[in-house]
């Protein structure tokens, strides 16, 4: 099913579907956390042994510049990716089980209104990814308490 949504996802935006990038937007759309492109290669590769590392890499890219996919930076400057409808949307990411969660553009409109009417300043277009910890992280792991944090 979510094969599925992805190859319907990459024809209406025009991606040319190949085989090797309908099994990465797969396994990208299915993983529902942010993952990394070597973490990434390392699950496609389960599946379909003859995918190669520069073919991930190359696929992912795509996936960004078609807004499939969005690009966030981890600690120590690595990238990591996470599956995106299209739409602008923002992102609620978990540090602690690693989930992403979309935020629509409405909870974040007001800021960027108040940027506008404080600052003077007229905002094109605008990126935000909160960091912090989901709601059933939060309930597991009270603030104080020392929290195992998700592999990297």
């Amino acid at each position: 099913m979510v094969e599925t949504t992805a190859e319907t996802a990459l024809q209406q935006t025009g991606v040319r579907l190949t085989p090797q990038r309908l099994a990465i937007a797969g396994v990208l759309a299915q993983t529902g956390k942010e993952t990394s492109a070597q973490e990434l290669y390392e699950r496609v590769r389960k599946r379909h042994a003859y995918i190669g590392r520069a073919t991930v890499f190359r696929s992912l890219d795509r996936l960004v510049s078609a807004g499939l996919a969005q690009r966030l930076e981890r600690p120590g400057h690595v990238s990591a990716y996470i599956w995106c409808e299209p739409g602008h949307h923002h992102h609620l990411i978990c540090t602690t089980c690693r989930t992403v969660e979309d935020l629509d553009e409405g909870a974040v409109a007001p800021l960027a209104e108040t940027i506008a009417r404080q600052r003077g300043f007229r905002v094109d277009h605008a990126t935000l990814d909160f960091y912090g910890e989901c709601r059933t992280c939060a309930s597991r792991y009270p603030r104080g308490r020392t929290v195992r944090r998700a592999p990297r």
